[in-house]
């Protein structure tokens, strides 16, 4: 142990990085060994040349010459040819076992309010069914829809591993096959100050950060994701994050586009509802797939442009919602090197130099992340973007009230139902605004669309009156 500690004393040395052992006289054996083995995960070249980049200086905007908008693909229609062969092709790779899902749920309840793992977080106003639940309930119905198991690999953070780990046990997998629930680590970076050191929160530890939803890339292949995908004969995987109830997790006709047009990497998109909507622009850059973040629209003013109606040039927001091919991750990995990171200035709590903690008023530490999106620009394809219904694929919840909050996804819930509903023959009394006023929920493992409940509800015989609720089973409370 000794010789490690002073190994790393060394190289702490030779990055500048020493001052992070100015605290060490006062931790006992089992505090130098944790600082120790969290400095022997940092890459420390990797975090140099970050420091070089945005701390030292501050790097300038790629000056692309061309910005042209994506084509998208519309929402498939009565009709529409090849959105019926793309559905012929991903309800095949359903049923061949080619397809598995990634889940980004590294973070936490904090802006919900809530002490705990944002998809243990109670979505539904009715029941309390948690994001977690309506997952699993979709991937149950999709087995048993194709018959094939639909493995489940979940990204956890550092800071949610252990209680997400106890809520899945606490629930039994929700019914499904432990060996097809496989939890992976999310890596993290140091922060540093304006100077570019390290910070310690604590005297044996260091202020970290996760890597980004671009880590998955790095997590799939290292934590063996890859590699038992391989085995199970799976090379498609759908990747959607935990604060979206309505995702659509493994959609036959986006996965049939990806395989059809030979995808390395495919995106669902949304049209924006405002030219400043805080949502990525999905666009082409010098012939190069991108998304172009939302806080660097005013870098690139042509995504801000309009045409002579008023329209947007540039609608497609990114969504988070992927299909990546199992090869394409691999690939991805093995040039991960030259992978773009990203950098923000936050708020990072400090020791100073009494070994007090301070919370700071403004912000203080650069926080360096990658984006899952920037791997767009490594395909060897056009861009395939399918828009999509917001209302049934796209409500994520950032926060309690506002946009894109629990609020919003609560009322878009009681939206979808209650026009179930009421093709199925139920009344449903609604207010003066046209709002249900009667409590509606329906689980994804019985019905996951508008067809699928209309075929299992006809002949129903709907109550007059009280509330609307479809458990797993089927039953009617």
């Amino acid at each position: 142990m000794e010789a490690t500690q002073d190994a790393m004393r060394r190289k702490l040395k030779e990055f500048g990085q020493d001052h992070v052992f100015r605290f060490w006289e006062q931790l006992d054996a089992a505090g130098r060994a944790s600082l120790t083995a969290q400095l022997e995960d940092i890459d420390f070249p990797l975090v140099q040349k970050l420091v070089d980049t945005w701390v030292a200086d501050t790097p300038s905007a790629v000056p692309f010459k061309t910005i042209e908008p994506v084509s998208i693909i519309p929402v498939p229609s009565p009709g529409d040819v090849a959105a019926a062969e793309a559905l012929a092709a991903g309800e095949a790779a359903f049923r061949a076992g080619r397809v598995g899902l990634v889940l980004v749920a590294g973070g936490q309840g904090t802006r919900l309010g809530f002490p705990g793992p944002k998809g243990s977080f109670p979505i539904s106003g009715v029941t309390g069914r948690t994001l977690f639940e309506f997952h699993a309930d979709k991937i149950c119905n999709l087995q048993n829809r194709y018959g094939q198991t639909l493995p489940w690999y979940i990204m956890v953070g550092e800071s949610n591993e252990a209680a997400t780990k106890y809520f899945f046990q606490e629930h039994d997998n929700f019914g499904l096959n432990e060996a097809d629930v496989i939890f992976f680590k999310q890596s993290m970076m140091p922060c540093v100050d304006g100077e570019g050191k390290f910070i310690l929160d604590a005297p044996g530890h260091l202020a970290m950060n996760p890597n980004g939803h671009g880590g998955c890339i790095p997590g799939l292949v290292e934590s063996g994701i890859v590699s038992d995908a391989r085995a199970r004969g799976i090379d498609t995987l759908s990747y959607f994050q935990v604060d979206n109830w309505a995702a659509n997790i493994a959609d036959p006709y986006f996965i049939g586009y990806h395989l059809l047009r030979g995808g390395d990497m495919s995106s669902k998109s949304n049209a924006k509802i405002s030219l400043r909507e805080p949502v990525g622009v999905h666009c082409v850059c010098d012939g190069v797939a991108q998304v172009i973040e939302y806080t660097e629209l005013d870098i690139y003013p042509r995504l801000l442009e309009t045409d002579a109606d008023g329209a947007m040039i540039f609608p497609a927001g990114n969504t988070a919602i992927h299909v990546l091919s199992v090869d394409f991750i691999e690939s991805v990995y093995n040039a991960f090197q030259d992978f773009p990171w990203h950098c923000s200035h936050k708020k990072v709590p400090y020791l100073n130099g009494s070994g007090a903690l301070v919370e700071p008023d403004t912000p203080n530490a650069f926080k360096f992340e990658t984006f899952v999106f920037d791997a767009l620009r490594y395909i060897n394809h056009p861009p395939v973007v399918l828009d999509i219904d917001c209302t049934t694929e796209f409500t994520p919840t950032k926060q309690m009230t506002g946009n894109d909050s629990v609020e919003t996804a609560r009322i878009t819930m009681v939206k979808m139902w209650s026009g179930w509903l009421e093709e199925a023959g139920c009344l449903v009394l609604r207010d003066d605004a046209g709002g249900a006023t009667i409590d509606i929920e329906i689980s994804p493992r019985f019905a996951l669309d508008r067809a699928e409940f209309l075929a299992k509800t006809e002949g129903w015989d709907w109550p007059s009156e009280g509330r609307i609720i479809i458990g797993p089973d089927g039953v009617l409370r």
